[in-house]
């Protein structure tokens, strides 16, 4: 399994952050979306950060805590940070 647990979660708790109607009710169907849309997971903000740059996000100079608001980012229970392209 790709998304642990705690990952799931947070996405399932927070995914109306990103959508206007929920994309995912269940845990699996949470997992299949997340599998689907090739989500990524970061340890911490720094790889976050360089993520969305290569993913062309305007995030220089940003503060992180402005970062971890976005829609797109998730923040998991154990401090890890999931990414979601919308």
């Amino acid at each position: 399994m790709k998304y642990d647990e705690a990952v799931i979660n947070a996405f399932l708790e927070q995914q109306s952050k990103l959508f206007r109607e929920p994309v995912a009710e269940t845990y699996e169907e949470a997992e299949e979306y997340l599998a689907g849309v090739d989500a990524a997971v970061f340890d911490d903000v720094k790889k976050l950060l360089e993520y969305m740059d290569r993913l062309g996000y305007d995030v220089t100079g940003v503060p992180e805590e402005d970062v971890i608001d976005e829609a797109e980012v998730f923040e998991v229970s154990d401090g890890r940070y999931l990414f979601v392209e919308g």
